[in-house]
């Protein structure tokens, strides 16, 4: 029943918007006890319905060194607050490195960050089916100014659809409907193509500050599906422990402990 719901959630969602936005436009009339348990209902499935219980997914880190979790699914589900675009399990990384802060005032450039530009590695073995680099890295949304912005530019993005929210990102197939996604990377810095077969551990792009996204950082999360839009999350651990939010991550290429697929596809 999750997996249904994640199919039909955004499209039943834009169907209620196009019907209510429709009205004062092509001139028709739906009753108010229709509309808005309708809007309700619809929202319920895109947000809150839709948890697939399933044994976690062991994969290797995707970064290397001192990232921080946010949003970690060790500490919640939904991590994110809500089940669409897949990301019940998801979780963000931020790279913390000791010695050097991240800045929090009103706006900086994505360079100012000590985790822009850090190399993302596959987290397992597989065959790449999605490749989009082309959207800017903008600057951070960190202060509470910032904020408040990137909560208004989020709506806009979400009715753009996923791939704006989402920013440049790869999409990798691990076999038997298991789908990796690594979003918000560096614009064109992308190593990989469609179609191209990657080993565990292999760079495949930058961290980067693309789609909705306050500060330069890594978004990860396996799913059933390529598309996140039709997609529902899917439960992981990485192998070296998935980490609670404020935690830091311990990186696979400084454990040995292997995953799946530890070699090419």
């Amino acid at each position: 029943m999750a997996r249904l719901i994640a199919r039909i959630r955004v499209p039943l969602l834009v169907l209620v918007a196009l019907v209510l936005i429709g009205q004062p436009l092509l001139d028709y009339d739906v009753p108010f006890w229709v509309t808005v348990p309708a809007l309700i209902g619809a929202f319920a499935l895109y947000a809150w319905v839709g948890r697939v219980c399933s044994e976690p997914i062991a994969v290797e880190s995707p970064v290397e060194g001192p990232w921080r979790a946010v949003n970690s699914p060790a500490s919640r589900v939904p991590s994110h607050g809500l089940h669409a675009y897949g990301q019940t399990y998801a979780i963000d990384l931020v790279f913390d490195p000791p010695g050097r802060s991240r800045p929090v005032s009103l706006a900086h450039r994505p360079a100012d960050f000590p985790g822009f530009g850090r190399p993302v590695r596959a987290a397992a073995a597989g065959r790449v089916v999605r490749v989009r680099q082309g959207q800017r890295d903008h600057w951070s949304r960190t202060s509470v100014p910032g904020l408040l912005y990137l909560l208004a530019e989020g709506a806009i993005r979400e009715l753009l659809g996923a791939g704006r929210v989402i920013g440049n990102h790869v999409v990798v197939d691990l076999g038997e409907n298991r789908y990796a996604l690594y979003a918000h990377l560096q614009r064109h810095s992308v190593t990989v193509r469609a179609g191209d077969h990657v080993a565990a551990g292999q760079p495949i792009a930058n961290c980067g500050n693309s789609g909705n996204s306050a500060e330069p950082h890594l978004h990860f999360q396996l799913m059933d599906r390529p598309s996140p839009t039709f997609a529902a999350g899917l439960p992981f651990r990485f192998t070296t422990g998935t980490p609670r939010n404020g935690e830091l991550l311990r990186s696979w290429q400084n454990q040995g402990s292997p995953g799946i697929g530890d070699g090419a596809a």
